[in-house]
């Protein structure tokens, strides 16, 4: 399974959104740091929840980069985050 489906099943199973894109923009970084040739290192994920509903912008995130700690672990290096309670 590719870093984009594990991060995709994770947020999917987590946060039940009813919108989730998970976009490997590693190859914008190449050259750059933390990228790694043949690696998702940078990742844009466009998600709706209902579940960050009474959230901050601050505490949504935070919740994503636990839930993608494992990823971040493994070598995700850049993580944008564009995140909407519905």
């Amino acid at each position: 399974m590719s870093r984009t489906d594990r991060i995709h099943a994770t947020l999917s199973l987590a946060l039940a959104p009813s919108h989730l894109e998970v976009i490997d923009e590693s190859h914008q970084h190449a050259g750059h740091g933390g990228w790694r040739e043949g690696e998702t290192t940078h990742v844009r994920v466009i998600i709706t929840s209902a579940a960050f509903a009474g959230k901050t912008r601050v505490q949504i995130h935070r919740e994503i980069n636990a839930l993608l700690g494992p990823e971040i672990e493994g070598g995700l290096h850049a993580l944008a985050i564009v995140a909407r309670a519905n």
